[in-house]
């Protein structure tokens, strides 16, 4: 059933991770559709570029790998959205690319508490909110959940976490609150130079946009995926798909 318009503009969304990639392009679609949108972020100076370029858009700076700093947001979040949450978007990450034996342990745990322990502390924190409303929990987690590159393990063990963590949250929050997992494969979030065998390579037939992503996180957000949670969505153009052989 189509929800009214007037319940659209009363929706709200936390989106973690929203000054620049993927995050920005979840906070500027469901602020497009009407949501009044919490955008996290722990550069500053990027969440000011947002908010020039959506006035509408409301910014928090915290970095979420902190506990005290994601209580804060939340608590800040519930002060101004009257303690209703309707949307909690989980996307921000970082990658440490190094051999293992010069990866310090510094390090991988920076990776995995902004990557995956900031997707517990979030769920943690929003639960109540989210509970009044019957909301939704996006995480983005990656195709790197299901197949590596060298020298990732940091980022590999986080994004596969989120995987884990999300159909958890689904089991243990709902009925009231869906879980849902979005892993985006090749994701061009720098307005890259691409060569054509960049796009041919994907069966789609094109690198992703963050648009793409955009698009199916504002769906799990919204009532028309009401029977989908702990679930993952693989939005990589086919890539996973696809059988390579060397030459």
């Amino acid at each position: 059933m189509a929800i009214a318009a007037e319940e659209m503009r009363a929706r709200t969304a936390l989106v973690t991770g929203a000054g620049s990639g993927i995050g920005a392009g979840i906070a500027a679609r469901l602020v497009h559709d009407g949501w009044t949108v919490f955008a996290v972020d722990q550069d500053e100076d990027a969440l000011a570029r947002r908010r020039t370029e959506l006035p509408a858009l409301r910014t928090i700076v915290a970095d979420v790998g902190e506990e005290a700093s994601v209580r804060d947001a939340v608590r800040a979040v519930a002060e101004q959205c009257g303690g209703r949450l309707h949307g909690l978007v989980s996307n921000a990450g970082i990658m440490v690319r190094k051999p293992l034996e010069q990866l310090t342990l510094a390090e991988w745990n920076r990776v995995l508490s902004v990557n995956l322990t900031a997707g517990f502390l979030l769920a943690r924190e929003c639960a109540p909110l989210l509970r009044r409303t019957r909301g939704a929990i996006v995480t983005i987690s990656s195709t790197r959940a299901h197949m590596s590159e060298p020298d990732t393990e940091s980022y590999s063990a986080s994004k596969g976490g989120i995987l884990a963590l999300t159909h958890a949250l689904a089991v243990s929050l709902g009925p009231e609150i869906r879980a849902n997992c979005v892993s985006p494969g090749w994701i061009d979030v720098r307005d890259e130079k691409l060569r054509p065998e960049d796009h041919e390579q994907h069966p789609a037939g094109r690198v992703g946009r963050p648009d793409d992503i955009a698009a199916l996180a504002a769906w799990l957000l919204g009532p028309d995926s009401g029977f989908v949670t702990g679930a993952e969505f693989v939005s990589d153009g086919g890539m996973t798909r696809r059988m390579i052989y060397a030459d």
